[in-house]
């Protein structure tokens, strides 16, 4: 497998592993500290979050929803000047509660763009930035999902 596939799949395995509440794949995905910005999305400015912060909010948020499914692709990656890779794809993030008021289903359009680095273990994500392309369906279902969260929890990645 060559270093552009590695890091593609790397970066989907993470995806697959969110949407199946796998967590400690999920965390595993990550560094130690990541770069995070969602501005497009939430409104909260850019910052550098400790990865078992980042994957214990997901779990929180995310597992909130009764079912979530991220699809993406194709995936464009280029080697950086640090040596480090950058991964990116288009993505559309499908959300959804069974019988929430005002529906279902909240999606998310949008760009991500991901920077790896490779480690004992693997590709590890330090830098990950969402760029909202839009939004459609029940717009208030973020709100529904973080009053039905359990409290954010970290996880420790297992290498």
């Amino acid at each position: 497998m060559s270093t552009h596939e590695a890091v593609g799949s790397a970066f989907t395995r993470m995806l697959h592993a969110l949407d199946l509440r796998d967590w400690q794949h999920v965390r595993d995905a990550f560094a130690d500290h990541v770069d995070v910005d969602y501005s497009s999305l939430t409104g909260a400015p850019a910052a550098n979050v400790a990865g078992d912060d980042l994957v214990g909010g997901w779990r929180s948020f995310v597992g909130a929803f009764d079912v979530t499914q991220h699809l993406g692709g194709p995936i464009v990656s280029a080697e950086l000047q640090s040596g480090e890779m950058k991964v990116e794809m288009h993505v559309r993030g499908y959300h959804r509660i069974a019988g929430a008021a005002g529906g279902d289903t909240w999606m998310v359009a949008g760009h991500y763009q991901a920077r790896l680095v490779h480690r004992r273990a693997g590709w590890r994500i330090i830098g990950l930035t969402l760029r909202v392309l839009y939004q459609e369906g029940n717009l208030d279902l973020p709100k529904i999902a973080q009053a039905r969260a359990e409290p954010a929890t970290p996880l420790k990645p297992t290498a």
